[in-house]
């Protein structure tokens, strides 16, 4: 009751002082006025500022992920050097890189700062052999990518065959020495094109592009827009490895502040007015009547004018019906998003503005708000426009009700982000590209995180090469050690151990296990990825190089073959200069004697000599035909013959003697062994050794002779031994299988039976030897090939 009282006082006390309650009533609307515009103008800066950051941000990353692009194809260009630091197929190469990112406009190799190779090359030609660390202005850019090791763009810069782009290099390191450089160039109005830039609406903002001079150390612009930032109001970002730096620069630096100091005069006019007409109203109701139809009238108009500034907004802004899913209301930005009049929106719901793909999708949405489950939700769909254009927006939905209220309506804000999809889906594409040109790569392209150590990449060549699977690779942490050959596991693991923990770019040879089981070489090519100074990645190739060392062993086989045969046909040719010209010295002698015969008794004597000469003669020519026939013979009748059946033959023949002498013959032999060789080459070199085990027995015992067959190393051995007179091997062991050489004083000792055994079994790829005691025995053996 008391406080009813009081407060019943305390308005009759304002009642009967207007002035002094319409001056109260000032002071706190100019006060509330002075905190709305102060707080106005923080958030309308704070919006511009967000909206400069997001335009800012999209082209800045778009950018950024161009060049980021061209990282990939400096790798691809530098996986084109062999061993010996030379490019493999550079112009074909080239050609599908720049196919496969058209940012990239020519793409260069520096070796050791000279540019040698450009593709496209018409055009370029003013770039060929340009020093770029003999060029002061290019050489502090060039020196930046050999100390960070690893790409950087220099740049925008005047190009020597005309233009203004970015170069990006990549340090190339070969067998640990710094080998050049690989490049790729993109035209500065490219790289514009490709970030959007140049298709932003430029009623409000431009962008600035510049980058700091490296010997003046001061900044220069690049496009054609004020350049004295120094006034203006701009947000900035950096670009990742260059000195560049991209600028969004607001046309009206003070565009905020008439539309804040309009409000705020505004306001302190309202409370002003609130204050005179307080006053008045006090004195005179019927005056406040007036001024309230008067204040009617402004808020009208500034409901108009809120209107026109919701008409004008960058983003599409409407009202929705949630249960049916009809426009209400709609800025002008709305129904041009979708090529609409106001009139034709009203008309159509969200079923026939969504693309069918995303329908679904947004009316699980619409029903998860009407049902009060969410209160907002934000999404990108596909849209169709009235031209039915497919376009992508950006869509952000929140209700419109008080709480605890079901929802009727709801306010939606759209933006296109048809351009970024698209860059999106562009950069999609240009990925899956560089893919398909990894795997068109002849090797195994890997890399291999060095800080979590596990493998993050292998490319599909796994399966041509090993024949296994990407899958099979990735499920087997320790894939690449269990499949090295054994005879090569202890080497190559020592030697990744110890680059690995000196982290040297480096390549080295071994074997590896395929999934059928088959042995093949490979070249594993690795090298380091370092970002601060710290490795971080491992990546490298490995390429199939079966073929080079299956040539490089039968140049070696053939150079050993070569080398034997110059040795054999030397040594032949001094037994044919040396015999032949013993026998023609003789017949010289007696033709001479004859001559000089002084009767007939002495001629007749020296021609008995001559055909003795002759016949001896005679002989030896057919020894030596026999030789030649042996060397010369290149198609020869190779298949696999029965043993026991070759060495029956040789004793039938042998027979004869083998029962004259009493020689035992002791045939350890399976009955069914096989071996593949020439049949006239196999009988000729058993007759010869069991022959000679005959010829040379010791006249103190009776002769046994052994056969034996067994393996080697997968290659059959024939031994024969004998217990015969045995040869002294100190002595003679360099002349054993020489033509014409002896060892013993027997008559029918000649010389040409292990001659002519040895040429034999070189003639069918195989070697023999000879183990052999004096008055002990010898044991000669036949390796196969």
């Amino acid at each position: 009751m008391r406080n009813g009282k009081i407060r019943t006082r305390l308005i009759n006390w304002f009642a009967i002082r207007p002035i002094t309650t319409g001056g109260l009533l000032f002071l706190v609307l100019g006060i509330a006025t002075i905190s709305q515009s102060i707080l106005r103008n923080h958030v309308l800066k704070e919006d511009e500022r967000n909206e400069m950051n997001a335009i800012l941000t999209d082209a800045h990353l778009k950018i950024e992920q161009s060049l980021k692009n061209c990282y990939t194809t400096t790798v691809s260009l530098a996986l084109t050097l062999d061993s010996n630091g030379i490019p493999q197929n550079f112009d074909t190469i080239s050609k599908q890189l720049l196919k496969s990112n058209p940012l990239i406009s020519v793409v260069q190799m520096v070796p050791n700062g000279v540019i040698k190779y450009i593709y496209p090359l018409k055009g370029n030609e003013a770039a060929m052999n340009l020093n770029i660390l003999g060029v002061k202005d290019l050489k502090k850019e060039a020196e930046n990518s050999i100390k960070t090791q690893k790409i950087y763009f220099a740049g925008p810069l005047k190009l020597r065959q005309g233009g203004i782009g970015i170069v990006g290099r990549l340090p190339i390191y070969n067998k640990n020495k710094f080998w050049g450089f690989t490049a790729v160039i993109i035209k500065l109005e490219t790289l514009l094109k490709a970030s959007g830039i140049k298709s932003m609406d430029k009623s409000n903002y431009y962008f600035q592009f510049s980058k700091r001079n490296p010997i003046t150390l001061k900044e220069q612009f690049f496009l054609p827009s004020k350049t004295d930032l120094s006034k203006s109001y701009y947000v900035s970002q950096a670009i990742t490895d260059s000195d560049s730096k991209l600028y969004l620069v607001a046309k009206k630096t003070y565009a905020i502040y008439p539309e804040i100091l309009f409000s705020s005069i505004l306001g302190l006019i309202v409370a002003i007015s609130f204050g005179v007409l307080t006053t008045k109203l006090l004195k005179k109701p019927e005056e406040l009547r007036f001024l309230l139809k008067k204040q009617e009238a402004k808020l009208l108009k500034n409901e108009m004018k809120f209107k026109t500034i919701i008409d004008q907004a960058p983003i599409g802004f409407a009202i929705i019906d949630t249960r049916s899913g009809n426009l209400m209301e709609a800025n002008k930005k709305y129904c041009d998003l979708f090529g609409y009049t106001f009139e034709e929106i009203k008309k159509l719901d969200i079923k026939r503005l969504t693309h069918p793909d995303d329908l679904e999708k947004s009316l699980e949405y619409v029903k998860n708000l009407d049902e009060g489950k969410i209160t907002e939700y934000s999404m990108e769909k596909r849209c169709v426009m009235k031209t039915g254009k497919i376009i992508w927006i950006n869509l952000t939905v929140s209700q419109l009700c008080e709480s605890n209220e079901k929802p009727t309506s709801h306010i939606s804000f759209v933006k296109d982000i048809t351009e970024r999809k698209e860059a999106e889906a562009l950069i999609e594409k240009s990925q899956a590209r560089y893919k398909s040109l990894i795997d068109t790569i002849d090797g195994i392209v890997w890399e291999y995180d060095l800080e979590i150590k596990s493998s993050t990449f292998i490319s599909k060549k796994i399966e041509n090469l090993l024949g296994y699977s990407i899958e099979e690779y990735s499920e087997s942490p320790t894939f690449w050690e269990d499949h090295i050959h054994p005879e090569d596991r202890e080497f190559a693991l020592a030697l990744s151990a110890k680059e690995n923990k000196n982290y040297i770019n480096h390549d080295y040879e071994y074997r590896m296990l395929t999934k059928n089981g088959e042995v093949i070489w490979v070249r594993d090519i690795i090298n380091y990825v370092f970002e601060n100074g710290k490795p971080v990645i491992s990546r490298g190739i490995m390429i199939d190089i079966t073929i080079m060392k299956e040539a490089e062993k039968n140049l070696s086989n053939s150079l050993q073959l070569v080398t034997e045969q110059n040795k054999r046909l030397l040594n032949f040719s001094y037994i044919v200069s040396h015999n032949l010209r013993s026998h023609t010295s003789n017949i010289e002698s007696i033709i001479s004697l004859i001559e000089s015969a002084e009767s007939e008794e002495e001629r007749s004597e020296m021609m008995r000599l001559l055909k003795s000469v002759s016949n001896s003669l005679d002989e030896t020519m057919k020894h030596l035909n026999e030789v030649v026939n042996i060397n010369t013979n290149i198609n020869l009748v190779i298949k696999p013959l029965n043993l026991n059946k070759y060495i029956g033959k040789a004793k039938e023949v042998l027979s004869e003697q083998i029962l004259s002498n009493e020689v035992t013959i002791i045939t350890n032999v399976p009955y069914d062994a096989m071996i593949n060789y020439n049949s006239a080459y196999l009988e000729s070199i058993l007759y010869n050794l069991i022959s000679n085990a005959i010829r040379y027995r010791h006249p103190q015992r009776k002769p046994i002779i052994t056969l034996n067959l067994h393996k080697q190393n997968d290659k059959y051995v024939i031994e024969v031994s004998d217990n015969g007179i045995g040869i002294d091997l100190v002595r003679n062991a360099d002349k054993i299988f020489g033509m014409y050489k002896t060892f013993s004083n027997n008559s029918d000792s000649r010389g040409i039976g292990l001659f002519i055994t040895k040429n034999q079994v070189d003639a069918m790829g195989g070697t023999i030897t000879v183990d052999s005691t004096p008055n002990v025995g010898s044991t000669f053996k036949i390796y196969t090939k």
